[in-house]
């Protein structure tokens, strides 16, 4: 509010959606891959333990995103927690949505803050998260629901998934800065790069609104696991368009 150029705050947004936030993600390249790899190594190895030996699904899945849907429950009761309204009644969804959207903005506010500690603790918060998931689908998938749970989480797990990563690369670019500040200063290469962070941030939050709707109003309204696919990574494709398209022309 200080420091923004003097322009009004609808040419300040319109200005950082079509041309700040989608050069900032283009200009991150590293740390970006730091945030979708910690992802990535989570999700393999909490499915590879899990695999080994089942009794690492309760050190990684905390009971009240469990709810239920453990090792030793049925596949009747797993699949309906899939189709039939699952953590709760379509009443109570609106509730739901805020929990999530609140608990998630949580997660990816420490996640871009910790990240001037030299990276490494944005790097764990991502990889635990990613550990929750792979242990979580590895469960469903031995009872033979996992194409149906790929269905149920990409719904909202595509954006959310990305925002929590996206909101990793902020905080890996305040710590590359720490650790890696090239020819110039450490203060100055926070204050260089620390742009392009608080804009991977920004950005981060949109999704998590996006997918805290999509989560508490679509995904148990949605009962085809073929629509809920089409839907979750077709939002997916449009963020990724958006972000590598947009704001070409003023960078050029």
């Amino acid at each position: 509010v200080v420091y923004a150029p003097q322009e009004s705050l609808r040419g300040l947004f319109s200005r950082l959606i079509t041309h700040g936030i989608p050069q900032a993600v283009r200009r991150s390249g590293p740390a970006l891959l730091i945030g979708f790899v910690a992802m990535l190594l989570g999700i393999w190895l909490g499915a590879a333990l899990y695999d080994l030996d089942k009794s690492w699904f309760y050190t990684f899945v905390p009971g009240g995103l469990a709810d239920g849907r453990t090792p030793e429950a049925s596949v009747d009761y797993l699949r309906s927690t899939l189709f039939d309204g699952g953590p709760g009644s379509h009443d109570e969804l609106g509730s739901f949505a805020t929990f999530l959207f609140s608990h998630n903005t949580q997660v990816a506010i420490l996640t871009f803050a910790l990240g001037i500690f030299l990276t490494l603790p944005s790097f764990v918060l991502t990889f635990y998260n990613g550990l929750i998931l792979g242990a979580f689908w590895k469960m469903f998938a031995e009872k033979g629901l996992g194409y149906e749970l790929t269905g149920w989480l990409s719904i909202h797990g595509v954006t959310e998934m990305a925002a929590i990563c996206i909101a990793c690369a902020g905080g890996a670019q305040l710590g590359l800065a720490v650790l890696l500040p090239g020819q110039v200063s450490r203060r100055e290469a926070l204050r260089q790069r620390g742009r392009d962070a608080v804009k991977l941030m920004i950005l981060a939050g949109f999704m998590l609104i996006s997918a805290a709707i999509l989560e508490g109003f679509f995904r148990q309204t949605v009962q085809s696991t073929e629509a809920r696919l089409v839907i979750g990574w077709g939002i997916g494709l449009a963020w990724v368009l958006w972000l590598t398209l947009s704001g070409r022309e003023a960078q050029a």
